[in-house]
């Protein structure tokens, strides 16, 4: 299967947000960094690249593989940044009103196949999805706190997630050397539960 994710938008420059693009560029995809704060996305970005000096320095990967990885990675303030983006992973603040205000607006702006996924490690992902116009494209993505050391990612299916979106996910999931946890739609999934 051709993956038809080459592209990703991380909303949230925070902790489990940059450490998501972090893992991510370095796997070899283009990632977006989106928050409202430019103060934010410039700390992000600089946690980022102390986290990826850090392996550089344990011999985890090389200087070459750092910069490449910084070079695959841009900023906006807007979600307008994010438009071309395959796949958004929301990583804000965990309050369903919050993820669900994102969820609306960042529909307005990306193209119609992009798939939205969240990082909630509690909210419900079918209601999460109800507050999009792609239910069937909506996916919860849960990555483990630090995300560039933990192995485990849970995938979520929302009562309404196509099989296209959940291999998809998978399959982007699994391309970052993480391993898959597949979870029902229940209250803390697994790990948190």
């Amino acid at each position: 299967m051709t993956s038809m994710i080459k592209k990703i938008g991380v909303i949230g420059a925070g902790q489990m947000g940059n450490g998501i693009a972090h893992v991510a560029a370095l796997a070899g995809f283009d990632v977006v960094l989106n928050d409202v704060s430019a103060d934010r996305l410039k700390s992000g970005l600089a946690t980022v690249n102390g986290n990826l000096s850090r392996q550089v320095a344990k011999k985890v990967i090389s200087e070459d593989a750092r910069a490449q990885a910084l070079g695959r990675i841009a900023s906006t303030d807007t979600l307008d940044g994010i438009a071309d983006c395959d796949l958004v992973i929301e990583s804000a603040t965990e309050k369903e009103e919050v993820k669900r205000k994102i969820f609306h607006e960042v529909c307005a702006v990306l193209k119609p196949d992009a798939i939205i996924a969240s990082n909630t490690s509690s909210i419900s992902i079918t209601r999460l999805a109800a507050a999009t116009d792609r239910p069937e494209r909506f996916i919860g993505i849960h990555f483990m706190n630090p995300v560039p050391l933990m192995e485990l990612v849970e995938l979520i299916r929302g009562i309404a997630t196509d099989d296209k979106t959940f291999d998809a996910s998978k399959e982007f999931v699994s391309k970052l050397g993480k391993q898959v946890a597949v979870s029902e739609d229940f209250p803390a999934f697994i790990v948190n539960r």
